[in-house]
């Protein structure tokens, strides 16, 4: 549980998941991860330290070059559990939609 309290706790912040949907697309340095953002190179490089602890990025060592690229399967634990719930939740719809659909058929006959 500890990796998935992790994930979360980092995913609650905007500019990480910002960071994240950028890596999405490829990997890429601390200065392309920068561009779009109004922060310091610092901060960004504070925010990828808590994304890199949280096994969510891993960094290639290239020259004098340190892409990031995001890791799959660090999602894995994250996506196992909210599978767990959308089971949960799609039943409760489906049920949802019974009611309804009596409710309407109710309404329908004189």
């Amino acid at each position: 549980m500890t990796n998935l309290d992790s994930a979360f706790q980092t995913l609650a912040d905007p500019t990480r998941r910002a960071i994240l949907a950028r890596l999405i697309q490829g990997e890429a340095t601390v200065d392309e991860i920068r561009k779009p953002f109004a922060i310091s190179q610092p901060s960004i490089s504070r925010h990828l330290k808590v994304l890199e602890k949280a096994e969510l990025i891993t960094t290639r060592i290239e020259g004098t070059s340190r892409p990031r690229r995001i890791e799959p399967a660090a999602f894995a634990a994250t996506d196992g559990w909210l599978k767990q719930y959308h089971a949960i939740w799609k039943a409760n719809y489906a049920r949802l939609d019974d009611v309804l659909d009596q409710l309407r058929q109710e309404e329908d006959t004189p």
